[in-house]
């Protein structure tokens, strides 16, 4: 296993030559087996994998007992959607095959994430919904969890409910470590503390699962339509696209995680919460779980602009190559 310390820098910003600033953070690889392979950082350490925990939290909500009508339904229920019409249309079917409608939603209203579609809302003086929030399709789908297994829907983000429970639960077995911390995250729900390294393993359960079971199904419904895990032009969309079996899920503040059959698994959390270097260092370390390199090339390194041009650009340190 390869190993460096604390604190290293992953990802470099460079303009006209000058080295602009750096991102540092943790970044582990895990092979097929589970077997760390690459630790940089603090790879241990708990942290808050935000949206990346959406695919082991799916599994938890199946469960319970809920049986989505369609694998679309299971894609945006562990997805972070971008708000565009067909993300909302889906949303709220699930809800209303369930007998509930948008204002049970506990996530709160927002405008889409698609600049597109925000322009469009914006121009017309649409105001924002429930519905349009990038994790309503994660409420939708913990909604239809409660009613499956006969629980309230009222207070479903409470921490001590059946459901929170479960996939607290849930999260610290698929990642070997108990869940060290609860907070509210971003869309109110509650977000667990867990390692880096706990996510990859979780992550790579699914994908390593057998074909019928579960856990497995959470990972070809994401596979089979990205657009609903993520949406037009975004992160998790294209690198699923172009690389046939991955599964990727990013998360707000610097976190991403991505998993690969019978190669292994990668996540990452940037100290600075930022997005830039998610990219290029999650791509360098891609090929070390089986994924060509040559499938990844384009967002291992990627342009930083200035003026009509590119004058710089953002690379994984070499600690990745």
């Amino acid at each position: 296993m390869q190993s460096y310390p604390d604190n290293p820098v992953l990802v470099e910003v460079v303009r006209s030559g000058f080295l602009e600033s750096v991102h540092r953070g943790s970044l582990v690889v895990l092979d097929a087996d589970g077997a760390v392979t690459l630790a940089v950082g603090a790879v241990d350490t708990p942290t808050l994998p935000r949206s990346s925990n959406k695919p082991v939290q799916a599994t938890a909500l199946l469960a319970a007992g809920w049986t989505p009508r369609s694998a679309q339904e299971l894609a945006i229920g562990a997805g972070s959607h971008s708000g565009e019409p067909g993300h909302v249309e889906l949303a709220l079917a699930m809800l209303a095959a369930v007998g509930l409608t948008e204002d049970d939603l506990g996530c709160p209203p927002a405008l889409p994430s698609d600049e597109h579609q925000k322009a469009l809302w914006t121009a017309a003086g649409t105001t924002p919904r429930r519905a349009a929030m990038n994790c309503s399709g994660k409420h939708a789908a913990m909604l239809s969890a409660c009613v499956a297994a006969g629980w309230p829907t009222r207070g479903y983000l409470d921490p001590g409910h059946p459901l929170q429970q479960a996939i607290q639960a849930r999260l610290g077995e698929a990642g070997g470590e108990p869940v060290s911390a609860v907070v509210v995250d971003g869309c109110g729900a509650p977000q667990h503390a867990l390692s880096v390294t706990a996510l990859a393993r979780g992550v790579l359960s699914l994908v390593q699962a057998p074909e019928g079971s579960r856990d497995r199904s959470v990972a070809d419904a994401m596979r089979a339509h990205p657009w609903l895990v993520a949406g037009t032009g975004r992160d998790d969309t294209l690198l699923m696209d172009a690389v046939p079996g991955l599964l990727v899920k990013g998360g707000a503040d610097g976190v991403h995680v991505a998993a690969h059959p019978g190669g292994g698994a990668v996540a990452l959390k940037l100290d600075d919460g930022g997005d830039r270097g998610r990219m290029p260092a999650l791509c360098a370390a891609l090929p070390r779980i089986g994924v060509a390199a040559d499938a990844v090339a384009r967002w291992v390194v990627t342009p930083v602009s200035g003026g009509d041009g590119a004058v710089g650009e953002v690379r994984a340190a070499d600690v990745l190559q």
